[in-house]
């Protein structure tokens, strides 16, 4: 009986297919963002190259505050959690504001990148840090709604089957709808790709909002235990258990590694495609579009193939290390037909990782309502992000090293031999070691077996939490 109830699915496709509109928001905007904010003030405004990385960092210092309170602070329960829910308002507020921080990026002063380029750092670390707060205060919610809403294994892969596949769009479409609209050398081009990306946005999250109401029966529970509490766990003391969670330290190493991957891929294909293969900008959506091409097509074998083992640690190892082996032959590819190829291989295995990410994370946070007996999803959440997002730092870090290293000129057209193996060497070389190095600690800590993860549901049941 306890197996059969772990099985049950209580949602509609359609209420999982609005939720999984969160996703594609959230994948939607992050790919426009890692694709185009640095090279735009860099190689478009032209500022220098210490400062944008300057700005990055501090963005960074900012996220490792901003992640992981908002989760803390959003995860006790508010005058309006009765009547609207825990996570639904954070979530309609946060999507909002967020798709407008945007277009704030791609508007700067139009000013002389010399002159005044402390009104642009300034510009554009405000901005920044708008842009980071306000996706944190949806992310960590929606994510925090998933282990809530959808309480049983079965339930959690059908709804995560749709996500990737959503999802999976939102990705996509972050790469190659915006360059439809820029013209490389034009700055206004890319106000108007913002514009259009805002509006894409707005669609996607008025979408998502019916799929995204919290389930009254679980916002009742909440509310009836947290008053049973005598007493509050601190945000201190979540952040302290947290990390001595073996698994959970695992997962936010390779999750800050492979996000170090995909970010660092994305930010430099618009400069393979303006100084290695001297093409336009519509050339990139040719090559995002390969990258579509191979998460449709693969993106059903993984998420049957994890049904069917029922082991997420496999799959990940599995896809962790494809995506590894994949990124080697792009190293040495100069061609747009060699990217396209080599996109649809990475795009491949990259279905996989990506789809584990979300189910693994709830793993671990059973694991961890059955060791303290309380729920502090918003907390984790944060502190997935907070990683997840420093992957950005590290990416604008080791783009401004090796640009200063290889002799990259800010605003020009053309670059030197030695800064296009400069831009080859962040593309590829470096993404391809730090994810393996994430890998082989995630294989040496990660030990939530299916046979673990099963006795955790089966407690959380007992616990009625």
């Amino acid at each position: 009986m306890e197996n059969e109830e772990l099985e049950i699915i209580t949602h509609s496709k359609g209420t999982m297919a609005s939720f999984a509109f969160g996703t594609f928001l959230n994948e939607f905007l992050w790919m426009a963002f890692s694709a185009f904010a640095f090279f735009f003030y860099e190689a478009e405004v032209g500022l220098n190259i210490v400062l944008v990385g300057i700005a990055f960092v501090i963005y960074a210092v900012w996220n490792a505050v901003n992640d992981p309170l908002i989760g803390y602070l959003t995860n006790r329960p508010f005058k309006f959690t009765k009547r609207w829910g825990r996570r639904f308002p954070w979530i309609l507020i946060g999507g909002l504001l967020w798709t407008i921080s945007y277009f704030l990026l791609f508007a700067p002063p139009d000013i002389d990148p010399v002159a005044g380029e402390w009104i642009l750092f300034g510009w554009l670390l405000f901005a920044l840090c708008l842009f980071d707060t306000f996706c944190s205060l949806f992310w960590v919610n929606y994510t925090s709604l998933t282990p809530d809403k959808f309480r049983s294994p079965e339930e959690r892969r059908t709804s995560n089957g749709m996500n990737i596949v959503i999802g999976s769009l939102g990705t996509v479409s972050g790469a190659i709808v915006p360059p439809l609209f820029i013209i490389f050398g034009v700055k206004f081009s890319y106000i108007i790709s913002a514009g259009v990306v805002f509006l894409i946005a707005i669609i996607a999250l008025t979408i998502s909002l019916p799929g995204s109401r919290d389930e009254e029966e679980y916002v009742d529970r909440y509310l009836e235990n947290y008053e049973e509490q005598s007493e509050k766990t601190s945000f201190f003391k979540t952040l302290k258990t947290s990390m001595k969670q073996k698994n959970f330290v695992a997962y936010v190493i390779v999750l800050l590694t492979y996000q170090v991957m995909a970010r660092s891929m994305t930010a430099s294909i618009p400069y393979i495609a303006r100084y290695v293969l001297l093409v336009e900008a519509t050339a990139i959506t040719i090559i995002m579009g390969s990258l579509l091409l191979a998460l449709i097509i693969c993106t059903p074998f993984w998420v049957k193939y994890a049904q069917k083992s029922n082991n997420n640690r496999k799959v990940i190892l599995i896809t962790g290390f494809l995506l590894v082996i994949v990124t080697i032959p792009l190293i040495f590819v100069n061609t747009i037909e060699g990217f396209i190829i080599g996109m649809i291989l990475w795009g491949s295995a990259m279905g996989g990782f990506w789809a584990m990410q979300t189910i693994c994370l709830t793993d671990i946070i059973d694991e961890a309502v059955v060791d303290t007996g309380e729920r502090q999803e918003g907390t984790y959440n944060g502190i997935s992000m907070f990683f997840s997002r420093l992957a950005i730092a590290v990416q604008a870090v080791s783009f401004a090293i090796v640009h200063e290293l290889t002799g990259f000129v800010e605003g020009s057209d053309t670059q030197s031999t030695q800064a296009i193996i400069g831009i080859k060497i962040h593309f590829a070389v470096i993404p391809l070691f730090v994810l393996l190095i994430g890998m082989l600690i995630f294989y040496k800590l990660y030990d939530l077996t299916p046979e673990k993860t099963k006795e955790n549901q089966i407690k959380l049941k007992k616990m009625c939490i």
